[in-house]
C-alpha cells in the first residue's frame, strides 16, 4: 500500500493559483492511478481529477475543468494540482488518492489510499 502527503495548500484570494503536491512512499506508485477529491464543510467528499499511470490520460469534473490541472512524475513519486483561476466555491480540503490500478477513475470507492487533505480557502 502506499502513504500519500498532500502539501501546498492554503489563504488565496478570488482569481489567484495554488499548486498542490501529493508525495507518495511505498512500492508501485508508477503502477497507480492517481486522483484528487475535495470536501467542502458539510458537503460529502467529490472528484476533481484523476490520472493514469502513465500521466497520458487524464478526467475532470465540470467545475474545474479548464482551470485545475493534474499532472505526475513518476521519477519522483509524486501527483500535482495546479489550480488556477480559484472561486470562493473551490474553498475546501483537498486530498490525494491512489488506486490499485493502472487505469484512471472517479469514484471515492474506487481508490483505496488516502492522505491527510490540505485546506484551500479562497476569499472573495
Amino acid at each position: 500500500q502506499v502513504q500519500l502527503v498532500e502539501s501546498g495548500g492554503g489563504l488565496v484570494q478570488a482569481g489567484g493559483s495554488l499548486r498542490l503536491s501529493c508525495a507518495a512512499s511505498g512500492r508501485g506508485f508508477s503502477k497507480y492511478a492517481m486522483g484528487w477529491f475535495r470536501q467542502a464543510p458539510g458537503k460529502e467528499r467529490e472528484f476533481v481529477a484523476a490520472i493514469n499511470w502513465s500521466g497520458g490520460s487524464t478526467s475532470y469534473a465540470p467545475p474545474v475543468k479548464g482551470r485545475f490541472t493534474i499532472s505526475r512524475d513518476n521519477a519522483k513519486n509524486t501527483v500535482y494540482l495546479q489550480i488556477n483561476s480559484l472561486k470562493p466555491e473551490d474553498t475546501a480540503v483537498y486530498y490525494c488518492a491512489a488506486r490499485t490500478s493502472s487505469l484512471l477513475a472517479t469514484m471515492v470507492s474506487e481508490f483505496g489510499s488516502w492522505g491527510q487533505g490540505t485546506q484551500v480557502t479562497v476569499s472573495s
